[in-house]
């Protein structure tokens, strides 16, 4: 079956994922990535060229050389020894159960790309990973090279039997959730169900195997993210059974033998009220709870993580939007423990934050939920790959003596299978649409193509953001009357985040202008929208500037790392200081109060390509104990933060101490 064919039984709802046209969904929907093309040459443009260039090259290959494949291989060399009656073979799977996983996630974000740049090269090489997948499924579905290529001793984490050691380390499921999500994708992209029917038959075999039935058993995922998998299943097939699966697996969270927080199995997933344990468990469970409440209706869904938010985003997130503040649980710890140079933030983590913020965004259309995406997105996850694409960081820290190095590979690969999943995706996270309403939530160069109210609409964005904050949009065609619906981003409306955890520290007021054709259109703005509401012509033209201007940011005084300090930030960007750029210890260095910073073009040479970037320049404080008598004025240069690391080993901070920080500790 063709795409075209495809195109026209599905809809498009949340990123890659399809939904029949009958099934319940949220209430604003998403125009996905397909239907967002972005200019090749942009910012966004450049990430997408060099994932397709580099980053799902490199992990494909990356697989082959780390036995990924070789475990499918093994599975199915078992079977077939074990059909004649030899049992000789003494197959070792990989390092992690997990393993299978950074397969499914390349194929996942190439499938992305092939919609976007058809490759028939990539989609014959990605036919033949899978008929090495398809070798490995057992004859009931189950597929899980951990075990099936040594039944009598599986891996360590795995148990003696199906799902024994699921809510301990098995990863059963949490491979069942990357490969559905994957499946889904290369069957959009490629029409083939060979992927797919692969999902469905370990889909199947989990429906029948974990349940409240006779011969069943009750199991929840110790990593979560089938939940997720599981809603998107449902809505390409129309099986309920899948949906249900997926609440099965909430429902029973914290209901079952373990109870802890790391998983977040300590208690009942609607009577928790704060972010705990290991923060891309959290945050992927986060968004199966979102997925499950606007599937179902479950209103004790929506309340439960409304609360979580309230606290991971007041009193649990860097500047960042990373999440995950401590190594050893690779998550949350207290309230307002956020340190700098031994916070985790996890880039897996930041791409789960914007998982669950997508999703309160479709459930509630306000504009702050995207506020924290947009943090998330700019800082804390395309800082975890390189700009050349071939470098990842796992942790994303605030500070740095020097010892944090972008690597090309980790013997535990989520992160740069994440990035390749994830980055292919994000054109998809830029327009949404309810009834007449057209939300444009981020600002990139891009050709929109989708439909409202059944009438199609093409809109064309052109910007240098996030250097300016100058946006044109053009109606190529129109559907007649509808609401333009434009994000005015939080920190163009003075605050950092949503809550107080952050605030702007240097008095500065920005403002914002909204044209169509030339006239200054007003309105008021709703849940951080500015609505224009008109019949729109073809050529009508809207400018948006924001004033983009550096900013001086203080963090809630109960976070005792950032106290007596400052960070700096530009439109969505949070920058730091690194060593590179100046000739003196940037960790000795304070920022005046009242510093003026100006903005400097500039860019950093990776790989022989040139990346074009502003940096912020201002006159700062060196050896600073005190005493300002004792301390020299030097010319400080901050650049972007998820531009560091790219010039070698040295000193890196975000936050910067500074006599403008001076806000007063409340009570928790």
């Amino acid at each position: 079956m063709k795409y075209g064919l495809i195109a026209a039984l599905l809809l498009v709802s949340l990123s890659g994922q399809a939904k029949t046209a009958d099934k319940p969904s949220y209430p604003i929907g998403n125009v996905p990535f397909t239907s967002v093309k972005v200019t090749p040459d942009s910012f966004w443009g450049q990430r997408i060229r060099q994932s397709r260039e580099v980053t799902i090259p490199l992990a494909f290959s990356k697989c082959e050389e780390t036995n990924r494949y070789r475990n499918f291989e093994n599975a199915a060399a078992k079977m077939a020894e074990t059909a004649r009656g030899d049992n000789s073979s003494n197959y070792r799977p990989t390092q992690f159960p997990f393993d299978d996983t950074d397969v499914y996630k390349t194929i996942e974000g190439a499938s992305y790309l092939l919609q976007t740049y058809p490759d028939k090269k990539l989609e014959a090489y990605i036919d033949s990973v899978l008929d090495i997948v398809a070798a490995a499924q057992e004859p009931d579905g189950y597929l899980y090279t951990a075990r099936t290529m040594n039944p009598e001793h599986p891996h360590d984490w795995s148990g003696a039997t199906r799902w024994a050691g699921e809510e301990t380390g098995s990863h059963e499921l949490y491979n069942l959730g990357h490969m559905v999500e994957g499946a889904i994708a290369h069957y959009q992209a490629t029409g083939s169900r060979k992927f797919l029917d692969i999902a469905i038959r370990y889909a199947d075999c989990v429906c029948r195997e974990i349940g409240y039935g006779p011969g069943q058993k009750i199991v929840v995922p110790g990593h979560q993210i089938a939940e997720m998998a599981l809603c998107k299943l449902y809505l390409v097939t129309g099986e309920k059974k899948y949906l249900d699966e997926a609440k099965l697996f909430l429902d029973n969270k914290g209901k079952t033998a373990r109870k802890d927080k790391y998983d977040q199995s300590y208690k009942p997933v609607i009577e928790q009220d704060e972010a705990v344990g290991h923060s891309v468990r959290a945050g992927y469970m986060y968004s199966g709870m979102a997925d499950v409440a606007a599937f179902t209706g479950d209103e004790s869904y929506i309340t439960a993580i409304d609360r979580i938010w309230d606290n991971m985003v007041g009193k649990k997130m860097y500047l960042t939007g990373g999440i995950g503040s401590t190594g050893g649980s690779e998550g949350f710890t207290e309230n307002y423990d956020l340190p700098n140079m031994n916070g985790y933030c996890e880039t897996c983590a930041a791409i789960a934050n914007v998982y669950t913020n997508y999703r309160l965004f479709l459930l509630h259309g306000d504009a702050k939920y995207m506020d924290v995406l947009e943090r998330a997105l700019y800082n804390g996850v395309i800082s975890g790959v390189s700009l050349d694409g071939g470098g990842f960081f796992y942790p994303n820290p605030l500070e740095s003596h020097g010892q944090h190095q972008r690597q090309a590979w980790f013997g535990c690969a989520c992160c740069p299978s994440n990035i390749c999943r994830f980055i292919p995706s994000v054109p998809g996270y830029v327009y949404a649409v309810k009834d007449d309403k057209v939300f444009v939530n981020l600002f990139m160069s891009n050709t929109l193509n989708t439909k409202v109210q059944k009438k199609a609409l093409q809109l064309t964005q052109t910007t240098s953001y996030p250097w300016n904050g100058d946006i044109e949009m053009t109606v190529d065609k129109t559907p007649g009357k509808f609401s333009l619906n434009i994000r005015i981003p939080g920190w163009v409306r003075g605050e950092v985040v949503p809550t107080d955890l952050y605030s702007y520290a240097d008095g500065k007021s920005l403002g914002y202008t909204v044209k169509v054709n030339g006239e200054v259109v007003n309105s008021p703005v709703e849940n951080g929208y500015f609505c224009i509401n008109r019949k729109w012509s073809k050529g009508d033209r809207i400018t948006v500037h924001f004033d983009m201007e550096p900013r001086i940011v203080t963090a809630n005084p109960n976070v005792a790392e950032d106290r007596g300090k400052v960070a700096v930030e530009c439109g969505p960007l949070v920058y730091c200081a690194e060593w590179a750029d100046n000739d003196f210890n940037i960790l000795s260095t304070s920022l005046p109060a009242g510093a003026r910073f100006s903005t400097v073009p500039t860019s950093l040479t990776v790989e022989g390509r040139d990346y074009e970037m502003n940096a912020l320049e201002t006159t700062a404080l060196d050896n600073y104990t005190g005493n300002i008598a004792n301390a020299r004025q030097v010319k400080l240069r901050l650049i972007p933060y998820y531009a560091w690391a790219h010039r070698g080993n040295g000193n890196m901070e975000v936050w910067i101490t500074s006599p403008a920080a001076n806000r007063t500790p409340r009570r928790r």
